[in-house]
């Protein structure tokens, strides 16, 4: 992929198809976010998001990106003026010594199939190839250096052309869900364990148990746990604190259910589901069915909060067992994520 850059902030991508009005560009700042959006909502229904973005959690989301300048590592389609896709890179460090060269590129259903796509593939990978060089003097690295993308099970065209260009699937991750609220069992918290109500003044120690928990999972990265980061978690949790279900071993965070329940997305949707995410619990007390029991107390705060049904996201493979664990409470796998990587 060759890329010439003009004054106007738009580019020409030498390999990119012959359509009339089909243009590239640079990310512009925020400005830009509302037609980001629309493309992510445009293709909810192709591709069986059952997310809801909102302007305010992309805009927060673009605020505190890790690893990644927009201006320099985001590239914007359009197509007669209008904005129908987008692509952004960036990288990270894995704890068991890969470098992580991560990119996606978003594309309006209607416009699939053109050659569109695989131009910004194309343009991905070869930012990723200078962003190798930049990063690698800003923090010099000796292990493997992987490009990743991630596709699920409903988003054949991505896969497939991830697969064209030589990406195999490392990982596998279940979207699932618990169909109803029917039968929560009433498990007790293991023995001097209790849980509070969340202040604000306590996401500090949530943050840093949840980091030291999730070490111990496949794919962790530090980067992801930056001081930039957590101040995008704070303002995210704020809302939601409320709900959290967090166990204390005295002043020490035991574990942890970040249960939350958003009514966009439910009123978007027509449904009522809460969400029992951030699932983790830290060595000393893992194995006494802490898990469960936070878990169980999730599923009724949703419960009494109004809720018929709740949703989870989980490593496939796991190594503490975690997808048997949510079996056991209910939850059943509606949609499969996969994980693509080729040596850079």
């Amino acid at each position: 992929m060759k890329e010439k850059g003009r004054t106007d902030g738009y580019l020409t991508l030498n390999d990119a198809p012959g359509i009339a009005g089909l243009r590239f560009r640079r990310y512009r700042g925020e400005e830009d976010l509302p037609a980001m959006l629309a493309v992510i909502e445009g293709s909810r229904v192709e591709d069986r998001d059952d997310w809801v973005e909102t302007l305010d959690n992309l805009t927060l989301q673009y605020r505190h990106l890790i690893n990644c300048d927009p201006y320099r590592d985001l590239l914007l389609v359009e197509l007669q003026n209008q904005i129908v896709g987008y692509s952004r890179v960036f990288w990270v460090d894995e704890a068991e010594g890969n470098r992580l060269l991560i990119h996606l590129a978003k594309l309006l259903p209607e416009t699939r199939g053109m050659g569109i796509r695989q131009a910004m593939m194309r343009w991905n990978e070869a930012r990723l190839a200078e962003v190798r060089g930049e990063c690698g003097r800003l923090r010099p690295h000796e292990g493997p250096v992987l490009y990743q993308a991630s596709a699920s099970d409903a988003e054949p065209h991505w896969a497939s052309l991830l697969e064209g260009a030589g990406y195999r699937v490392v990982r596998y991750g279940f979207e699932m869900v618990r169909p109803d609220l029917e039968a929560i069992p009433d498990l007790p918290l293991p023995v001097g364990l209790e849980v509070r109500p969340v202040t604000t003044e306590q996401l500090p120690a949530i943050w840093a148990a949840a980091r030291e928990a999730f070490r111990d999972h496949w794919g962790y990265c530090e980067d992801e746990f930056g001081e930039d980061q957590y101040r995008s978690f704070a303002e995210w949790a704020a809302p939601f604190i409320d709900t959290f279900q967090v166990a204390w071993s005295g002043d020490e965070v035991a574990g942890m259910v970040q249960c939350f329940i958003d009514p966009e997305q439910n009123e978007v949707y027509g449904r009522r589901r809460g969400w029992t995410e951030g699932i983790c619990v830290r060595r000393p007390w893992r194995r006494q069915g802490l898990a469960r029991a936070l878990i169980a107390r999730s599923l009724q705060v949703c419960r009494v909060r109004g809720m018929d049904h709740a949703g989870l996201g989980v490593d496939a493979e796991n190594p503490n067992g975690a997808v048997q664990l949510y079996r056991g409470m209910g939850f059943e796998v509606v949609k499969t994520h996969s994980t693509y990587r080729k040596r850079a």
